[in-house]
């Protein structure tokens, strides 16, 4: 007996630890990407996005326009996602120096750089790619390389070509990575790998996203093939095919097919273009396509059923495959305390079960390996798009019609992006609150801007059935009022402008910190309100 009760403990700790460790692993497929082409938005915008799904700075500054002397060098970093604070330098290594430009563009700086007053933009997924490609020699890590081409460039493809010139010259030293580029034209996908060992270097290749239509990236290369004879809609690194020959990784009689060549992570189970979110997110903009998982290869972009908003990108990329097999909240049920009336009696159209409030999306590993180990094969763990260990995430309009300053919005929410309000950040800002200027990840602060939302929405999840009917409503309260407000601050920001142009960026400085503010407020309430609520389950 003793034997048999010390082989099921043993057994129990070995599925926890397996358990502990696949969703580790997985928990490193970080970040998801949304583009939206200006025929493919409802109101001519063009959007991309980004969801920084990983423990990284979650600080952020509006970085001034720079006039520098000739003959001035600026330095090149890496390890700069840990810092705390705008001038920490704790934890970075300088890899190198390069000629300065005379000019430079204001930007916001972010843990992946991603808008100027340009209304240039950029996404970021990390795509991993081969191991063997990798050459740490290279200076630019892909923060770095998209910080310099925000501070010198204003349209995406020089970006594109910038970067792809700072590679080649000094050399890509990260791992494979996806940068959505997007200015108020046009969206790009550009995707950078290594060059391998021996050569300090680059290869990458970018596709326009056709104007009506949408492209997802998650965390897996995306790009197939390349017709370099239509410099229109496609671009590369004059070594892409001889890179591909020289490491076997193409035969040169095959069709050559970009992801096939040079991507491969540990994660996945088969030769794909896609993971589950990007086949998700296309399925839910363009159902009529009929996508399923037994495709070999998903487009890199399809034509969406209906116009896209930002409130559909940020809903999606808050969403966890609610209403679908895959959605963890929908698992765990119980008897349903509804059926039976006081006297006994059975109530008609009344279910035996129901959802459990407590059950949730977003379960935590300590938890899922415990349902594991009591064998509960109903949890197996999927990644979902929104994510609880998300530093913060960005939905980017891009509007060619008005001034820069108003026309590039980056809705900037901090925390899981399927529970968090989004606050308005303009091209035109030059300052932001002092909450978002200082990291949370340190400890818990409410003088920092995660913690502000933290609070509301980990309690939220404790019994998120409940919780979630006050929580989603102000969610989407903020992103509306933003988006019903933006005729108004255009117009006043408009007239400022005319006479003062401080006082017009001082007004939109003010406009962010008062919607920060306003939301912040909200979620320390409810945060209040769900933990003398939560007793009640006790």
């Amino acid at each position: 007996m003793k034997k048999t009760v010390l082989a099921i403990m043993m057994m129990a700790l070995a599925v926890t630890i397996n358990a502990q460790d696949d969703l580790l692993d997985r928990m490193t497929e970080s970040c998801t990407s949304i583009m939206v082409g200006k025929a493919a938005s409802t109101d001519g915008s063009v959007i991309t996005s980004h969801t920084c799904d990983a423990r990284y700075r979650t600080w952020m500054t509006m970085t001034p326009a720079r006039d520098y002397e000739r003959d001035t060098v600026t330095a090149v970093y890496r390890d700069r996602f840990h810092t705390s604070f705008p001038g920490d330098v704790n934890g970075m290594v300088q890899t190198g120096t390069i000629p300065q430009v005379r000019h430079t563009y204001r930007f916001l700086d972010t843990a992946y750089p991603c808008l100027n007053e340009k209304q240039l933009a950029m996404g970021e997924t990390t795509i991993s790619g081969r191991d063997t490609l990798r050459n740490k020699a290279g200076i630019f890590m892909i923060e770095e390389l998209s910080r310099i081409a925000l501070e010198r460039c204003t349209t995406a493809r020089e970006a594109i070509r910038l970067m792809g010139e700072l590679v080649k010259k000094y050399g890509y030293g990260d791992s494979g990575e996806c940068l959505t580029i997007a200015d108020k034209q046009e969206a790009w996908i550009f995707e950078i790998f290594g060059e391998g060992p021996k050569k300090v270097g680059g290869v990458w290749a970018a596709v326009r996203i056709p104007d009506d239509e949408i492209a997802v990236s998650a965390n897996i290369s995306r790009i197939g093939s390349l017709d370099l004879s239509d410099p229109d809609h496609y671009m590369a690194s004059d070594n892409v095919f001889d890179v591909a020959r020289k490491l076997k990784l193409w035969d040169g009689k095959e069709p050559f097919c970009f992801w096939k060549a040079y991507s491969g992570t540990n994660y996945q189970k088969e030769v794909k273009n896609y993971s589950t979110r990007e086949l998700y997110i296309m399925q839910q903009l363009a159902p009529s396509l009929g996508l399923t998982d037994s495709i070999e290869n998903l487009p890199v972009s399809v034509k969406p059923d209906k116009k896209v908003s930002v409130q559909d990108v940020s809903r999606l990329l808050g969403s966890y495959y609610e209403g679908t097999e895959l959605d963890l909240s929908a698992r765990h049920k119980i008897p349903n305390p509804k059926r039976k009336d006081k006297q006994g009696n059975l109530v008609e159209n009344e279910p035996d079960s129901i959802v459990s409030p407590v059950a949730n999306p977003w379960i935590t590993n300590e938890q899922l390996a415990m349902f594991y180990a009591m064998g509960d094969s109903a949890m197996k763990w999927t990644r979902t798009v929104s994510v609880p260990w998300c530093s913060y995430s960005t939905v980017i309009q891009l509007r060619s019609w008005l001034p820069d300053e108003v026309g590039g919005v980056a809705w900037l929410a901090f925390d899981n992006p399927g529970q968090s309000p989004r606050i308005p950040v303009f091209c035109g800002n030059t300052d932001l609150p002092a909450s978002m200027k200082v990291c949370g990840h340190g400890a818990e602060d409410d003088a920092t801007a995660l913690w502000q939302f933290r609070k509301a929405n980990r309690l939220a999840s404790l019994r998120w059935g409940v919780y979630r009917k006050t929580l989603e409503p102000a969610r989407d309260h903020f992103i509306e009022k933003g988006l019903s407000e933006l005729p108004m601050v255009e117009k006043t920001w408009q007239d400022l402008n005319a006479q003062d142009k401080e006082k017009a960026a001082q007004y939109l400085n003010n406009y962010t910190q008062d919607m920060l503010g306003a939301a912040a407020y909200r979620w320390q309430q409810m945060a209040r309100t769900f933990w003398l609520q939560s007793w009640k389950g006790f």
